[in-house]
């Protein structure tokens, strides 16, 4: 098969494979299209935690984005890891430049193991100057809650953060329900006309490594090929599910989700 459609990503490096830019080609590949990429940092990690974040030079990282799309236009683009101010100006400057419309931002800030991935003035930067140029971003509750500043412990204080959101000038927000204490998985798409919820079953796993990245990875590549929003956050949030499903147990602590879910293998190569 060819790939249906090409997807930039800017994003931080996971050594252990499961989070970041890693998840990311795995994601976009596995969904069949072509990804591309722009290193923002490079950790040393794995499923225990973060030993190490290097950070790369915010024109380092121009020069990845803007090379790369000359040669190969992007239909849609995935944003994760931005740990500076100087980084998150030199990704809007790039996002100037490119026409494409589909923008996913992921904002990440910690990871799984409890590491921080951003300092506060980004933060800020994200929020005032980053998210109104994104037509989606997908917090989790913690993240959601730095944003706003509340406390979210219901699927009603997750529709108020989202709506705080779009008053600080986001388009859409997708709020990941995972860290909800509740019995189904409850993730919600708020937008200036949208409020939907999706429901789905939760599976208790400590292998869940990589979820927020490979969601967002995950909605920009259906959007990349055509699909609308509301469609592409379902199959997005369908295809995690069962990467969590498959429960691979690797590694000692926080293991990574399955992002080979959604791929056979011809016979001839197994």
């Amino acid at each position: 098969m060819k790939p249906k459609s090409n997807v930039l990503i800017v994003a931080g490096s996971d050594s252990s494979g499961g989070a970041g830019i890693q998840a990311d080609i795995k994601t976009v590949t596995s969904l069949g299209c072509y990804a591309m990429t722009a290193i923002t940092a490079v950790t040393a990690q794995n499923t225990t935690g973060v030993k190490s974040i290097v950070a790369i030079k915010p024109q380092e990282i121009l020069n990845q984005i803007m090379f790369t799309v000359q040669d190969i236009k992007p239909e849609a683009i995935k944003i994760g890891m931005l740990h500076s101010k100087q980084v998150i100006s030199a990704v809007i400057k790039s996002l100037k430049k490119i026409k494409t419309k589909k923008i996913i931002l992921d904002p990440v800030m910690v990871a799984k193991g409890g590491t921080k991935l951003i300092n506060n003035t980004a933060i800020i930067n994200i929020k005032k100057n980053l998210m109104k140029k994104t037509l989606l971003i997908t917090p989790n509750i913690p993240e959601a809650e730095i944003l706003t500043k509340i406390k979210i412990n219901s699927t009603s204080d997750m529709i108020k953060a989202g709506k705080i959101l779009i008053s600080l000038g986001a388009k859409n927000v997708l709020i990941k329900g995972g860290h909800l204490k509740s019995k189904k998985m409850n993730d919600i798409l708020i937008g200036k006309k949208i409020i939907k919820l999706f429901k789905s079953r939760k599976y208790y796993t400590k292998n869940t490594h990589g979820t927020g990245c490979t969601l967002s990875s995950a909605i920009a590549t259906h959007l990349s090929c055509g699909k609308d929003l509301i469609k592409s956050c379902e199959l997005g949030i369908k295809y995690v599910n069962q990467a969590i499903k498959s429960n691979l147990n690797l590694g000692k602590g926080n293991g990574p989700v399955n992002h080979l879910n959604s791929i056979s293998l011809n016979k001839k190569f197994n």
